[in-house]
């Protein structure tokens, strides 16, 4: 049953990805990023190291992809200052697996949802003219 429910929502992720604008998939790794690191911090707390090794390191993929996306080009000293505080969050997920440390979660997480919600607020008709660090 379990493994049912992972393959549907992978497929409706997929789906939503195949028809989402580049605003819309930022904002699905942001959302992902921050569900990854919730079930790393629940895993802690309930003595499962293999489920939170498995998520913190899909929360640094994520992480990663987000920072592999600013145009560092257009971003300018934004996007350079965005990088460094992704560069950050990295180090502290790496912390965070190494010395099962829950509040360097809370510490990304926090970091994480003020961006995401600077992200969200973009109104819809910029869309498609903003790109990842313009909008930061």
């Amino acid at each position: 049953m379990r493994r049912s429910l992972q393959s549907y929502r992978q497929v409706s992720v997929d789906s939503e990805i195949a028809v989402a604008s580049p605003h819309r998939i930022i904002q699905m790794m942001f959302e992902g990023a921050l569900q990854r690191i919730a079930q790393s911090r629940y895993a802690i707390e309930h003595t499962d190291p293999a489920t939170k090794g498995i998520n913190i390191g899909k929360a640094i993929g994520i992480i990663n992809g987000l920072n592999n996306s600013l145009n560092m080009d257009a971003g300018g000293e934004i996007a350079a200052n965005v990088s460094a505080l992704y560069d950050f969050m990295l180090r502290r997920l790496s912390e965070a697996n190494i010395n099962n440390d829950v509040q360097a979660l809370v510490d990304v997480s926090d970091m994480l949802k003020t961006i995401k919600e600077g992200w969200d607020a973009i109104p819809e008709a910029q869309h498609h003219i903003v790109s990842h660090t313009e909008a930061v």
